[in-house]
């Protein structure tokens, strides 16, 4: 059988890192007002050093730049690195290649998690009791999927979806009810567009707290890249190394959780970004996850940055939540994951 040729890590890692950039541009430029690739990068190097290009463009240009798309575009790119980021660990950890944060029920944990608390009004963390509230509800969920999956003592693909989606739909099911109970019919209607998945009123100060969670999260599951090879080789061969199967995985459960709970509270679950963008790394630079990683997370931002662009303008005036557009594309995706297994079963 003939090996698969994958491309150099470096290389895909500069290309990615090059198109991201043409992404953000795409999407700070495109819009209801269009605003000319010059302008916006005028404005933006005017920003990050003041007085190095003279200001010959309108404040409402600047102000629809700095505050309303500039920071949206970076929230998505941050996001789909994140859903992307997570999406590889998890398909190693359960070693399953149809594992996503949506499909295994993370992401409905960590929405029941943000709607309850939302609807609850409770803010005794302040800015931060959503996104504690979104990692212990994915938490939750995640550790309920993997229980009911490895009941028996094997943990099966189809074991790990049916678990996976039974956890999903009562999460969903139980958000749903908190929602139809609230008194405060505006926040209920606010909160149940949020649960399509959307990134709609962004602002700076959404940005923070994902952008630096990511950013941990990526460098402490980076470092474990090696541990993580072995892993996809099965417990006995960690445990063999020296390495706590248990231990291990229940770690990076926390750090994917994590992830998985702070993203989900700026943006609403989206769906099968985590599993797209690991499959489309591997194609393209094999499987170790020191390259694994990396380009999978700037997959995921390239990708959500146009998916996020396109739910902006394809029904323009109105706007589409970016979580049905990428459901859309990855729903053939799975289809496609399923009968490319079936094959090879």
């Amino acid at each position: 059988m003939l090996r698969r040729r994958h491309l150099p890590a470096p290389l895909v890692v500069a290309v990615l890192l090059a198109v991201l950039p043409i992404a953000v541009t795409f999407g700070i430029i495109v819009g209801s007002v269009g605003i000319s690739f010059a302008d916006t990068w005028r404005i933006l190097a005017h920003q990050v050093v003041p007085g190095a290009v003279e200001p010959t463009w309108s404040v409402a240009h600047e102000r629809i730049v700095l505050t309303a798309r500039l920071p949206r575009v970076l929230l998505a790119a941050v996001v789909g690195a994140g859903l992307a980021m997570v999406g590889a660990v998890l398909q190693t950890l359960v070693r399953n290649p149809l594992a996503d944060p949506l499909l295994l029920g993370v992401s409905s944990g960590a929405t029941f998690g943000a709607v309850l608390v939302t609807i609850a009004g409770i803010t005794v963390l302040g800015m931060y009791s959503v996104p504690l509230a979104a990692f212990l509800g994915a938490l939750a969920a995640l550790l309920i999927v993997y229980t009911l999956a490895r009941s028996g003592g094997r943990l099966t693909t189809i074991r790990l979806i049916l678990s996976g989606v039974v956890v999903a739909q009562v999460l969903s099911a139980a958000a749903s009810l908190v929602i139809i109970m609230s008194s405060e019919p505006h926040a209920a209607k606010q909160v149940m567009r949020w649960t399509l998945g959307g990134l709609g009123g962004t602002t700076w100060d959404m940005l923070t707290l994902p952008l630096i969670t990511v950013l941990v999260v990526l460098v402490l599951l980076g470092a474990q890249a090696g541990a993580l090879n072995v892993f996809q080789l099965g417990d006995e061969m960690a445990t063999g190394i020296g390495l706590s199967a248990d231990r291990f995985r229940a770690l990076v459960f926390v750090l994917t959780s994590l992830a998985t709970g702070v993203l989900v509270a700026v943006s609403g679950p989206i769906g099968f970004v985590g599993l797209m963008m690991p499959h489309i790394a591997r194609l393209l630079v094999g499987s170790d996850h020191r390259r694994v990683l990396p380009v999978a997370t700037l997959l995921g931002a390239v990708f959500l940055v146009l998916a996020d662009l396109a739910a902006r303008t394809l029904a323009s005036p109105e706007e589409i939540p970016v979580g049905i557009l990428t459901s859309l594309c990855g729903a053939p995706f799975f289809l496609w994951l399923m009968r490319r297994d079936a094959r090879k079963g």
